[in-house]
């Protein structure tokens, strides 16, 4: 019996648990499904955006660096938009949702913002807590960069433009 459990057993305990770790890290790596409900009452999935270059940007309307890289945030959206870039702005829960739609009206944001008053999406993507944070992910949905503080926006575009084979000149 105990050679039986050497031979048989621990070997399927252990394929077993390298199967499970090896999931939970593929997890980490991809986009989870989640639906975005926009302040003006959109939803929007994740599986929907499959096929564009996606940017998860958390933020807050009292936090300075947030408020900083928005006009280079409007600025990628508008340059990349056209050829597969989708960005999604996520208020963080305690940020008053009168004052999201205050900012994002007063900007003219021209990307789709939701606000996360039950941490619900946040949570989704490991518990955000500190902006900004964001998460970039590619045509399949997986992650290439998160990115905790403010944005290297020339990195960003360089990468875009590998991404989404974008060319200036056909502009």
């Amino acid at each position: 019996m105990d050679h039986l459990l050497k031979k048989i057993l621990l070997p399927l305990i252990i394929l077993g648990l390298l199967t499970f770790l090896g999931l939970q890290l593929n997890n980490k790596n991809s986009a989870p499904n989640v639906v975005f409900t926009t302040i003006n009452g959109t939803k929007i999935s994740m599986d929907s955006l499959k096929g564009k270059v996606v940017l998860i940007n958390f933020w807050a309307t009292n936090c300075t660096a947030c408020i900083k890289e928005m006009p280079q945030l409007i600025s990628t959206y508008n340059q990349f938009n056209k050829q597969g870039f989708a960005l999604i702005a996520v208020a963080m829960p305690d940020d008053p949702p009168s004052q999201v739609l205050n900012y994002t009206q007063q900007q003219h944001l021209p990307f789709p913002v939701m606000h996360d008053g039950l941490s619900e999406i946040s949570s989704q993507f490991g518990d955000v807590s500190q902006t900004p944070t964001a998460f970039l992910f590619d045509q399949q949905g997986h992650l290439l960069k998160r990115t905790l503080g403010e944005l290297d926006f020339k990195a960003l575009h360089q990468l875009l433009n590998t991404k989404l084979n974008y060319k200036k000149d056909s502009a």
